[in-house]
């Protein structure tokens, strides 16, 4: 089947990722054309596919939200909604509207190799097929499964006579009113969901296997929102984030470098947040901080339910589901009418679009990573994937600004196609970067990521300063990327 239409750059995913990559072509390189393909049926990505209550970022909006899009809201944190919201902004602001085409789910990706052009093969609605070609291809598509979730091993939960829930499907307009509800799980979706069924719900327990480390934020930045008011939009903004990335920098090296000390010092934070509520056992994780996601409890709203009894956290190994709860290991038994299994995510790479080049598959796993964004050996594909230990729209800014170098300096040299070239004998130590963390998510996903090396361009990591000045600093035509113009053309 030919292409019905071809552009410049076919966009995929039309998320946090898509969108950033859509605004910045249309700032800096307003003659490119482009189309962005979802999905689903609106904006959002991640944030219009999770609908389980209280669903926020986790990640403040000083880091989360875009440089050149100020976050205008007095919260530094923000709902799912408020996110859309703000990405419909930043749409309109960018004209990005016209661009964006919704219910196509893309299935495969071909380049060819004569024609310099990608093939994007996308099933609609009805399921018919439609082609589109492009000579670049942006996949922001994230890293999670959208279709299947991680399921835990949570023996006899098929005896269980009242609802099961998983927070990736959520059932719309669910009420638990006056419910006994279980969430199972101790990371960030459990610690958002448990404040905001409790009061509801006639009462929710947390069950953990194992406890997870918190970090208590107000939900408004004060110091923040006094520069909002006192410096122009721009300034404030820049300082904000600045002052905001600094605190993780700040706290993540702190964790590897002291972690008994800020240890103690979390600790302190939750006895003083849940009073005669604490319970050592229930906060204290056998692995340091930041060795897996530290969990963001935006004004301690999690805390408070439990203070008020409204909410309760139980540790322990589940022995087994009965028909009216779940018995654990110990004897101990957890009634329930509702059980929600927020045992974890299932990544995936490439939204699982089946990538080939020349009509040979692409497993990304075999591959390296080039400066953060692009795959060894396969030429215009370029690929997001964001900090583990930091906002992910901080690599969105850097990359996407690294892009529109790239693509500036491929219209100068009139060359059409980039093609980060690496030898079967290039000699590059592996590093794995996933290895920062022990979150299960994480390690059991890992043999899907590209390969990281020790050293820059082949690698990606998790240290946005040291990503960003080398971005901004290397060279376009560093010897390693391959130019071509199509066609039988000479490299340029």
């Amino acid at each position: 089947m030919a292409a019905s239409e071809t552009f410049d750059m076919i966009i995929v995913g039309a998320g946090i990722s898509g969108i950033g990559m859509a605004a910045k072509l249309a700032m800096h390189l307003p003659h490119k054309t482009y189309v962005m393909l979802d999905r689903r049926e609106d904006l959002g990505g991640t944030w219009d596919l999770f609908r389980y209550p209280g669903i926020r970022s986790d990640s403040d909006m000083h880091t989360f939200a875009y440089a050149f899009a100020p976050w205008r809201e007095e919260n530094a944190f923000a709902t799912a909604a408020e996110i859309k919201d703000y990405l419909g902004r930043v749409v309109a602001e960018n004209g990005i509207a016209e661009r964006m085409r919704f219910g196509q789910h893309v299935e495969s990706a071909d380049w060819d190799s004569g024609s310099g052009l990608w093939t994007v093969r996308a099933r609609q609605a009805d399921g018919s097929v439609k082609d589109y070609a492009a000579r670049h291809l942006f996949m922001g598509t994230g890293y999670y499964d959208y279709d299947s979730p991680h399921e835990a091993d949570i023996p006899g939960l098929s005896a269980f006579k009242g609802k099961v829930i998983h927070p990736q499907f959520w059932p719309e307009d669910y009420d638990y009113s006056g419910k006994k509800v279980v969430v199972v799980g101790s990371g960030a979706t459990a610690v958002t969901i448990v404040p905001s069924m409790a009061g509801k719900a006639a009462h929710v327990t947390m069950l953990q296997r194992t406890p997870t480390w918190y970090g208590v934020r107000p939900w408004k930045d004060k110091w923040a929102n006094l520069l909002k008011r006192w410096l122009p939009e721009k300034l404030a903004w820049k300082i904000n984030r600045e002052k905001a990335q600094y605190l993780h920098e700040y706290l993540f090296h702190k964790c590897r470098s002291e972690p008994e000390g800020v240890a103690s010092f979390l600790h302190g934070v939750l006895k003083k947040e849940l009073g005669p509520a604490w319970n050592a056992p229930d906060y204290t994780p056998p692995y340091k901080p930041w060795e897996q996601r530290m969990c963001l409890v935006p004004g301690g709203d999690m805390f408070q339910a439990i203070r008020r009894g409204d909410a309760s956290v139980v540790t322990g190994r589940i022995a087994r589901v009965v028909k009216d709860g779940i018995e654990l290991e110990d004897g101990r038994k957890v009634e329930a009418d509702v059980i929600v299994t927020a045992t974890g995510l299932r990544l995936s790479t490439l939204g699982k679009v089946k990538v080939s080049v020349d009509g040979a598959p692409v497993d990304v796993a075999q591959h390296f990573w080039y400066r953060n964004c692009m795959l060894s050996n396969v030429p215009n594909l370029y690929v997001l994937f964001g900090y583990l230990n930091s906002g992910w729209t901080l690599r969105v800014d850097i990359v996407t600004d690294w892009l529109v170098k790239l693509l500036a300096h491929m219209d100068k040299w009139k060359v059409d196609v980039a093609t980060p070239a690496l030898a079967d004998d290039h000699g590059l130590e592996e590093y794995q970067p996933f290895d920062l963390f022990s979150s299960g998510y994480l390690q059991r996903g890992k043999h899907l990521i590209p390969k990281s090396a020790t050293t820059a361009p082949w690698r990606i990591h998790m240290f946005y300063r040291e990503d960003k000045k080398e971005l901004e600093e290397a060279e376009i035509n560093d010897g390693l990327m391959r130019f071509d113009r199509v066609a039988g053309k000479a490299a340029a």
